[in-house]
């Protein structure tokens, strides 16, 4: 079944845990058709063979199945770190969303459910996670550990992202990016999810403000940790500035600043300099050897998911 569907289909649940569990065992069911196909089958117990690594411990039956060599996989290997970092400034909180709409249709919305299902997929390979909230504060720390319990606390964390109205909230990136990497010791995979609007100091000055925030990322890859970026937009009037050409007041949701003007007086120039800004952030994540993954909250999930496992098989 197609992610699509399958969002469709639970849309009614407000569960945060059964809504991750849905998405997940609507994905590993798909990856049947996959490339991924038998991965799926002992999820926790299979890893991608390597070439130079001992063929003792190769699954042949899953071979004959699959044509795709498995080494089997045993508990006292160890296992993936991840740290989950999510931006919540009031920009994330957008766009304000319908009655009719669900709730994972706008950015925080959309970050919560995404690391929802990706504590999902750790939580069945037996993996540690993590998770840090910034904003205009540092509001939340958890360190990796793969408890039960653990793993519970930082659900409940996650779903009161989406029940506190956060206004005027501005992001401080830059500060906290560089807090979080100074609290991982142990080598991780580091997965963030934020819109990357930086309004502390340093975005008063754009080419400063640009060096600033690529620096805090470059510093979430010291003790070779793996990084992966989700840059989550509204990609209708983020990215492609899609409205009609009647005056509208523009407001900035951290600042509270307002602008009138008439879209289309401004749109070729905004979808220009917006591009610059994301060829020239995926560019030096590319330098940094970050993964960087744009999604829009119109998408489904399985970017996201397709992304973790990949960036996961090649974390060694």
């Amino acid at each position: 079944m197609k992610i699509e569907s399958q969002i469709e289909k639970i849309s009614s649940f407000q569960h945060l845990e059964l809504l991750a569990n849905q998405v997940v065992e609507g994905f590993i069911s798909g990856m049947h058709k996959s490339p991924f196909h038998g991965f799926s089958a002992e999820f926790a117990e299979h890893k991608v063979y390597n070439v130079g690594e001992s063929t003792k411990h190769i699954d042949w039956k899953l071979f004959a199945k699959t044509d795709r060599l498995y080494a089997k996989r045993f508990e006292e290997e160890t296992n993936l770190r991840c740290h989950i970092i999510i931006d919540n400034s009031s920009s994330m909180h957008y766009p304000k969303l319908k009655e009719s709409q669900n709730f994972f249709e706008n950015k925080i919305g959309f970050s919560v459910l995404a690391s929802a299902v990706l504590m999902n997929l750790l939580k069945k390979q037996r993996d540690a996670v993590g998770l840090s909230v910034f904003s205009d504060t540092y509001e939340y720390y958890a360190p990796e550990k793969g408890s039960d319990r653990h793993h519970r606390m930082i659900l409940n964390t996650l779903e009161g992202l989406l029940e506190k109205p956060v206004t005027k909230k501005n992001t401080d990136t830059i500060t906290f990016l560089h807090q979080i990497a100074e609290k991982i010791h142990r080598r991780s995979m580091i997965i963030l999810f934020t819109d990357m609007f930086q309004s502390g100091p340093e975005s008063r000055s754009l080419d400063k403000g640009e060096e600033a925030l690529f620096n805090a990322l470059q510093h979430l890859k010291h003790n070779k940790h793996k990084v992966v970026l989700f840059h989550v937009v509204d990609n209708k009037t983020e990215l492609n500035f899609d409205f009609d050409n009647a005056p509208r007041k523009f407001i900035d949701v951290e600042t509270g600043e307002e602008v009138a003007i008439f879209a289309d007086n401004v749109k070729e120039e905004y979808e220009k300099q917006v591009k610059i800004y994301f060829n020239k952030l995926a560019l030096t994540c590319s330098q940094n050897q970050i993964k960087y993954i744009p999604v829009s909250v119109n998408e489904s999930f399985k970017k996201v998911l397709m992304t973790y496992l990949v960036e996961k098989q090649s974390f060694g």
